[in-house]
């Protein structure tokens, strides 16, 4: 019988600690896109646990602070789980290897994982597989202190093009002001090079955003700025820019759409946020014709060359946005992001103070 309970506890000790350090694989090294179980039940947890504090919350900046230390404090989280697994699955490998009580297996398997070394193994079994646990110890710090970098690393250059948003979009940014902005300043054939830039921008987000997934949930320097609420405004941008503004063709402002609602919907599967993937134009969308006319309107009043069939330009429009609609507002529920006109707003209705921070 005592034999038997040895096989058991070293078969799920060492279940433990290949699930473990599969999970610590998957979120730091592997580089693609990857669901990992403990990962994703850590990070719901927490979420929950900050989810209670955000209710309490009046106003958004209040619920920003709180959100701010989200990500952080789950990761640091995660690498507690890790080590408390992989210190019970040695425990049991230890119990198997002849540790007479469990309360000795889980001392020697932490002086063991945290280098301490004040419990010494009796026989070369035992001092092999302590070996091995200190190595993972050693290896689990390490994977975390050269996660970190990379992971701000991308965090600035996504940030980059954020704020520098805000001098084309404005404080919330919208995609009417963008284009009056170019209008006014730049030329509407300007747009092309932000077109581009977006392009590459959405690219690395979608990949970083999957294969380093706490980074959607990092927030922005300033509470009224976010990547999601900034995706939409250079959509909704270039959407209206091909299906309303009467200028030369803009393929680059296609392909930058193009490369927005993919980049979107991948950062959306690895959520597991439902979405049609084949929709049609003439799928609803959350924006009404009545909105689409009035930034129409104002975009005509201001000097810019608008297209005369404005049901086609309607039409083209909801082609366009019938695409990115679902995720965007679902990414943008997702990370708590600010006000911004056509994307939080739709999602975060509460969020819509009537005093907010005008454009800059």
């Amino acid at each position: 019988m005592e034999l038997v309970i040895r096989l058991i506890a070293f078969f799920v000790g060492f279940a433990i600690v290949v699930l473990t350090l599969r999970s610590a694989v998957r979120t730091f090294i592997l580089p693609r896109s990857a669901v990992d179980q403990i990962s994703r039940a850590v990070f719901l947890t927490m979420r929950r646990i900050f989810n209670l504090f955000t209710a309490r919350a009046t106003t958004y900046a209040e619920r920003d602070q709180t959100m701010a230390f989200y990500a952080p404090v789950s990761l640091l989280v995660l690498l507690a789980v890790w080590m408390a697994l992989i210190l019970l699955g040695y425990g049991g490998i230890y119990r198997a290897l002849g540790v007479e009580s469990v309360e000795e297996a889980l001392t020697l398997s932490g002086s063991s994982l945290l280098t301490l070394g004040f419990a010494q193994p009796r026989d070369a079994a035992l001092t092999t597989a302590v070996f091995t646990e200190a190595t993972i110890g050693l290896i689990m710090v390490a994977l975390l202190i050269a996660y970190l970098p990379t992971m701000y690393a991308a965090f600035s250059k996504r940030e980059t093009a954020v704020t520098m948003l805000e001098v084309r979009a404005g404080t919330p940014p919208s995609a009417v002001e963008m284009i009056l902005r170019y209008n006014r300043i730049h030329g509407l054939e300007r747009l092309y090079d932000m077109w581009a830039t977006w392009e590459v921008w959405f690219a690395e987000v979608e990949e970083s955003h999957t294969s380093l997934a706490a980074l959607a949930f990092f927030r922005s320097p300033r509470a009224e700025n976010s990547w999601i609420t900034a995706a939409g405004a250079v959509l909704d941008g270039a959407a209206l820019v091909v299906s309303c503004v009467d200028t030369h063709e803009e393929p680059q402002a296609a392909l930058c759409l193009r490369a927005g609602y993919l980049s979107l919907r991948h950062i959306a599967d690895y959520f597991r946020i439902p979405y049609n993937s084949a929709p049609t134009p003439d799928d609803p969308i959350s924006i009404s014709r009545s909105e689409f006319d009035a930034a129409c309107e104002q975009l005509r009043a201001a000097g810019v060359p608008m297209k005369v069939d404005a049901e086609q330009s309607w039409r083209d429009f909801k082609g366009w946005r019938v695409n990115y609609d679902t995720v965007l507002l679902a990414l943008a529920s997702l990370t708590l992001a600010p006000y911004a006109l056509w994307s939080s707003d739709r999602s975060l209705v509460d969020l819509r103070k009537p005093g907010k921070r005008p454009r800059k």
